[in-house]
């Protein structure tokens, strides 16, 4: 028994000692949900001291140690910063397990020579790339066109960008000599954004976006539009506010019209049944053989058996068996009145009136 407890007694040691170091090993430092913006690589290059070594693109894909991550570099313009320049940087930061995503943000003098004008200016650029939570470090002033020093510089391993040639600068593909040394790994567009297709919006509705900004308190100067247009675009606000009135009514209408008929078809269907309820009682009561013509024939017998004799229609001289009655006939005696006597005249008894008569 003695044995045994001791040797339970271990085996809980050593669970409890296993149990410490499974907790410790699998204890992590928490996921913070925001971070630090990215930050500014220097003039000078990356000032790490670890050394750089040159790194395969299957090592880079199996891992590499914590403390040598894989230096991946994009580059662009990032003007009206989108959804699709945040999904190519999502998908350069995700190439590698281990994996510094180093952008570079080309100035307005440079892009204004080879590109074009921006909407944003290159501080705005650069201030829309390093709040990017893919983006680990920005590299202001990028080159156009990327030459080994600058790689050297900024311990670049490799350039992540969509593989339709870019043509610019007097070269056909200006990552030509990147993809030739195998330092090239392609990233997918996204189809349907882009800033020209954001420009090329703006530009089509230029009316509307013009009294948009008016109605939200920009002046026509601020607009570069003249007096003319100014009242135009505010006179065109007026009829689309009356049109959007006209058509809540409109909508409002059809909506009780809508109501009052399904009411109406509602009142039409109860008259219907109550048309077809009185016209059955009606002639439950009244058709043939019903209840009202035997009350009828009820009645004209008791009206028959209460009604008196009638006098015969023939005479009694028209009669066959002339001198005979078929009914006792009730003589009435003949009245006779006189003219009142004079005044002093005796006025004859009772009797000799009789008499007289």
């Amino acid at each position: 028994m003695v044995n045994r407890r001791r040797n339970g007694s271990r085996a809980n040691g050593r669970a409890g000692r296993g149990g410490v170091q499974t907790q410790q090993q699998r204890k992590r430092p928490p996921i913070k949900a925001l971070r630090e913006p990215a930050i500014f690589a220097k003039q000078s290059g990356s000032a790490s001291d670890t050394p750089h070594d040159k790194v395969t693109l299957a090592q880079a894909r199996r891992g590499t140690p914590a403390h040598r991550p894989v230096r991946v570099y994009a580059d662009g313009i990032f003007d009206l910063f989108h959804s699709g320049h945040a999904r190519a940087l999502m998908q350069a930061k995700n190439l590698f397990p281990n994996t510094q995503l180093i952008v570079g943000v080309c100035s307005d003098a440079l892009t204004h020579k080879y590109k074009g004008y921006t909407v944003m200016t290159e501080d705005e650029r650069y201030e829309a790339l390093i709040h990017c939570r893919y983006v680990d470090e920005v590299v202001r002033d990028a080159p156009w066109t990327l030459t080994p020093e600058f790689l050297k510089k900024h311990r670049i391993d490799f350039v992540a960008h969509d593989d339709i040639p870019y043509t610019s600068a007097g070269s056909e593909d200006v990552y030509k000599h990147i993809k030739a040394a195998g330092m090239f790994v392609a990233t997918q567009r996204t189809e349907g954004i882009s800033t020209s297709d954001l420009i090329t919006r703006i530009v089509r509705n230029y009316d509307v976006y013009v009294r948009r900004n008016l109605q939200r308190g920009y002046t026509a100067r601020e607009l570069n539009v003249g007096f003319i247009n100014e009242k135009k675009y505010r006179l065109q606000e007026q009829v689309d506010r009356m049109k959007e009135t006209v058509r809540t009514v409109e909508e409002k209408s059809k909506h009780l019209v809508h109501r009052v008929e399904e009411k109406s078809h509602d009142l039409i269907y109860k008259w219907e049944e109550k048309s077809r309820e009185f016209i059955g009682n009606f002639l439950e009561l009244f058709g043939p053989d019903k209840a009202w013509h035997m009350i009828q024939e009820r009645s004209g017998r008791v009206l028959q058996a209460l009604s008196p004799y009638q006098s015969p229609r023939t005479s009694p001289s028209s009669s066959p068996t002339r001198g005979r009655s078929t009914s006792p006939v009730t003589h009435w005696p003949l009245l006779r009145f006189r003219s009142p006597p004079p005044k002093g005249a005796s006025v004859s008894s009772s009797e000799g009136d009789e008499g007289e008569m």
